[in-house]
């Protein structure tokens, strides 16, 4: 049986900096301060939406340093890692809180649109019907792609390394007519 994700965690993923703080903290921990200079945001902002993932138990907090009489703390993304499976209970969201989120996305996926260079890549697009046992597949597999590339991912600026992104929003439509 599915859980219905808590209305923090709503809030928390339908905000497209927590989103990008999200991807970051999968390769690696980082501070408030750290965060923000890779993200181009003030300390202050990205310790704001931090504490706001944390609260929702999206990330935790990892380590603790002690930097000029005050304590740093470096957060991290694990969930994301984890292997995949399509028979796991899953968190739902109400259909406004999934429209958030999706919104969201969307913003987030037309700023990364906008630094997007050659190389491979892939767009596709489909609402078509299916047999449920060739849709089970296909989530199973996507969702077994984005637990790879979460699992490998490195931090910023790794030599050897490029940025990349992945979008996927996979879901069963209501039947119409």
């Amino acid at each position: 049986m599915a859980r219905m994700a808590s209305l923090d965690e709503l809030r928390a993923l339908a905000h497209p900096l927590r989103l990008r703080l999200l991807s970051l903290l999968t390769a690696t921990a980082l501070s408030a301060a750290d965060a923000g200079r890779e993200l181009g945001v003030s300390q202050a902002s990205a310790s704001y939406h931090l504490r706001v993932l944390e609260r929702a138990g999206l990330i935790r907090v990892v380590e603790v340093e002690r930097v000029r009489g005050g304590d740093a703390k470096r957060y991290r993304h694990e969930a994301s890692s984890r292997r995949y499976d399509v028979d796991a209970p899953g968190v739902t969201r109400s259909a406004e809180a999934e429209a958030e989120y999706i919104d969201a996305l969307s913003d987030e996926l037309r700023r990364r649109a906008r630094h997007r260079v050659d190389g491979p890549a892939l767009s596709t697009d489909a609402e078509l019907w299916l047999d449920p046992a060739v849709w089970r597949r296909v989530v199973q597999h996507v969702g077994e792609a984005s637990a790879l590339l979460h699992a490998a991912a490195q931090p910023p600026r790794t030599p050897g390394t490029r940025p990349v992104s992945m979008t996927a929003a996979l879901f069963p439509l209501r039947r119409t007519r």
